[in-house]
């Protein structure tokens, strides 16, 4: 069955595409149905005439663009920028010592007061690459690669607690309902495959990530752009192979069948979501085909699992790493790992080396990996967490630290950023990003700026107003840009 063609979902015509529905409704209610009647075949008509067929149809950036496609790396539950990244002399000769009262104005934390004792970095650092970029012994394969990165050490944000720190990060906002990056992008560039979901969010560690869903929800934006969970071993997506007993012939004349009665009651109500609905069941039936083999890490040869330390059959970050490589090599344009194993309020130094065990290697692996397949130079590889770990100490123990907005580290590589940099500074005592601060809006503005669009021009209306990534925030860190 041939279905019509589809219409494009932009914010204006969303916009237009609902008040034409209240328009509908008002007249069809009130028992003007000839009226209805014209306003429909009118609007069916505008509608048609700006149509495309696809909504994640491959769409050209605005400007210049240097990356295509992200893979973020995201270490939910904050790591400890002091332990890993910031080596910090004088915290470690103040270590159990008060903070200075003049650090801690107008501060507050999560749980511990403002003035608990100082607690200096748990390890030892070394100087790695020609950058010479000091990294802890920890992350001998993050400092292996420490030449391709750029280390942004004067990260900052507003929020405190786990879930509004992440929701931020991803979205902009605290609050949830808004898209998140990973909806922006794809929003913005569509999809280079059509096979498989435009933004795809793997997850390992101990629990997924605090902010939940809404970490790579579509928010406002038509629910196509939101971001599809993949399982790590078994179906990618449950449900997605054929049942027993079912034949394809058979399955897609269904398909169709279904396919033909949602388009009509879109020509009908013009609702997006039903555009969303129709592309979830044609991706579906696609992805049968597909999916399958491009999640399957076995295919790959035993240098490359060796190289990632990934294991086919298991849950882990490695394999997670080695699934990004292989799926945006395919045209995917967004993947999300959610690391959440980081929040060392205590215990600090066991669950700190365990989780850099887990997840060290295989980040430089795959820096390596998009590198040598000539994937890097438009691959933007983001990493970090939503907030940093406090100077002070948390825990009778003296081994932990609670959240810290002020100053943290994230790296960033490929996709148009310097190689061997470093960016901006903290305070002596890593409290305070003092050189350069970079916000997360900031962050956010950078990205959409290496993928090709303008921060302040890339809107979606909704409720009355233009929104954005940003809201009404953010600037371009020219700094770290090739």
């Amino acid at each position: 069955m041939k279905l019509p063609p589809r219409i494009p979902v932009d914010g204006e015509t969303l916009a237009n595409f609902r008040l034409s529905q209240s328009r509908r409704w008002f007249l069809d209610k009130c028992g003007v149905g000839l009226g209805g009647i014209a306003l429909n075949h009118l609007m069916m008509k505008e509608a048609a005439a700006a149509g495309t067929p696809n909504l994640l149809a491959p769409k050209s950036p605005a400007q210049r663009a240097t990356a295509k496609r992200v893979i973020f790396l995201f270490m939910g539950g904050a790591p400890s920028h002091v332990d890993l990244f910031e080596n910090k002399p004088t915290l470690a000769r103040l270590d159990g010592t008060n903070p200075p009262p003049e650090l801690l104005e107008g501060y507050r934390s999560a749980f511990i007061k403002p003035d608990n004792k100082l607690l200096g970095p748990k390890f030892s650092f070394q100087r790695y690459g020609q950058s010479g970029v000091e990294i802890a012994d920890l992350l001998p394969h993050t400092g292996s690669v420490a030449d391709d990165l750029t280390f942004i050490r004067s990260m900052h944000t507003d929020a405190f607690n786990h879930a509004p720190a992440q929701v931020l990060l991803s979205t902009g906002s605290q609050q949830f309902g808004r898209p998140s990056l990973g909806s922006w992008t794809t929003y913005a560039l569509g999809s280079e495959t059509q096979d498989l979901p435009a933004f795809v969010v793997l997850s390992s560690g101990k629990k997924g990530p605090s902010g939940g869903s809404a970490n790579f929800g579509s928010g406002f934006l038509p629910s196509v752009y939101q971001g599809v969970p993949f399982n790590s071993v078994g179906d990618p997506v449950l449900f997605l192979s054929t049942p027993k007993g079912i034949k394809r012939e058979s399955q897609k004349a269904a398909i169709d069948a279904i396919n033909e009665l949602n388009q009509k009651r879109f020509d009908a109500v013009a609702d997006p979501e039903i555009q969303t609905r129709i592309n979830s069941f044609e991706m579906a039936y696609r992805m049968q085909d597909v999916a399958p083999d491009v999640t399957d890490i076995s295919l790959e040869s035993q240098a490359t699992l060796d190289l990632y330390g990934a294991k086919p059959g298991e849950m882990s970050f490695a394999n997670n790493c080695l699934l990004a490589r292989r799926l945006v090599e395919r045209g995917v344009r967004f993947v999300e790992l959610f690391h959440e194993s980081w929040d060392q309020h205590g215990n600090l130094k066991k669950d700190l080396a365990k989780n850099c065990l887990d997840t060290d290697q295989a980040c430089a692996a795959l820096i390596q990996d998009l590198k040598q397949r000539g994937l890097l130079e438009d691959t933007l590889v983001v990493w970090g967490g939503e907030f940093g770990r406090t100077p002070m100490m948390q825990g009778g123990g003296s081994d932990g630290r609670d959240h810290h907005t002020n100053a943290f580290t994230m790296w960033m590589a490929g996709g148009g950023v310097k190689a061997g940099y470093s960016h901006g500074e903290t305070c002596d005592l890593g409290f305070n990003a003092v050189e350069k601060p970079v916000h997360i809006h900031d962050l956010n503005a950078t990205i959409l700026h290496l993928l090709g669009f303008d921060h302040e021009k890339l809107t979606f209306r909704s409720q009355g107003r233009d929104f954005r990534l940003t809201d009404v925030h953010g600037h371009v860190v020219k700094d770290i840009l090739a």
